[in-house]
């Protein structure tokens, strides 16, 4: 079996190498954020919507040279640690950004550095999940809405308690809610909801990722007649919505089957991943 390698700031480790210092900001002070993207057929699904919110984010992050990660970098980067690792065309890549250089909360230097893993992928194409996925709200630790809230931070904290209590409960996935006790995403994915035939998304004001996939999926609902509301949701409505789906870059749209005692369809869900799979990028 031939070891995998990541791409540590352009030199290549096998993945179980031990390469971070205990000085990595990243590791101490989560002073980063992170991209997940899908290779299909060899190319980035929408690469140049990741290099734009990869840049917004490390400007937000006050990082020096955002401007270097475009979408031209993003390919070039994925077809070198493709051949490396002799991958499948199909992929997942996750790129961690971080703030270089040492100091305590103040950095001495504002460069950045980064990882690249690769995960591999059986087939090109989005697929919808063939069961459902079953939910309930995590509430023990909202979500704050700031001007980072909309990026993918490497602080992660509340997605890991999050996580916990999927497990503890066994559920597939849970529901976020924000500061002020409205729907905002979930554990790993962006939220849309059917009801009354539109969709409907917690807008950015509330707290949410600003996913790629929210924005393909927001314009391939407009493209296709479907009215799309970005809102401040309040949870009350999953017990009266038709539909209810979560979105993100690597696996495209997900169903969700149950919340409590309510079932859902999923009629949106898979002709939005019909048309999706249609899609270029």
């Amino acid at each position: 079996m031939i070891k995998q390698v990541i791409n540590f700031n352009g030199i290549f480790f096998n993945a179980d190498d031990n390469i971070l210092t205990a000085s990595n900001r990243g590791f101490k002070y989560a002073d980063g954020l992170f991209e997940s993207m899908r290779l299909s057929k060899g190319k980035i699904k929408f690469a140049h919507l990741h290099a734009q919110r990869l840049q917004a984010g490390m400007k937000a992050l006050k990082m020096e040279g955002y401007s270097q990660i475009d979408a031209y970098f993003l390919q070039d980067k994925a077809d070198e640690i493709c051949r490396r690792n002799k991958c499948p065309q199909n992929a997942r890549l996750r790129l961690t950004v971080y703030r270089d250089g040492e100091g305590l909360y103040a950095p001495t230097e504002n460069t950045f550095a980064y990882v690249l893993e690769t995960t591999t992928l059986n087939t090109p194409f989005y697929e919808l999940n063939t069961k459902g996925l079953i939910m309930d709200i995590y509430t023990d630790i909202p979500k704050a809405i700031n001007q980072l809230s909309n990026y993918k931070t490497c602080n992660a904290l509340l997605y890991v308690m999050a996580g916990i209590f999927k497990q503890q409960q066994k559920l597939d996935e849970a529901f976020v809610l924000n500061q002020n006790g409205f729907l905002c995403e979930s554990i790993s994915a962006n939220l849309f909801l059917v009801y009354e035939n539109k969709i409907y998304t917690p807008a950015l004001s509330e707290g949410c990722i600003g996913g790629v996939m929210r924005q393909v999926i927001i314009d391939l609902g407009l493209k296709n007649g479907i009215e799309v509301v970005e809102a401040q949701i309040n949870p009350e409505i999953l017990n009266q919505a038709d539909e209810v789906f979560l979105t993100n870059a690597s696996r495209g749209i997900q169903w969700v089957m149950g919340f409590n005692r309510k079932r859902y369809f999923y009629e949106t869900s898979k002709f939005l991943v019909e048309k999706l799979n249609g899609v270029g990028g």
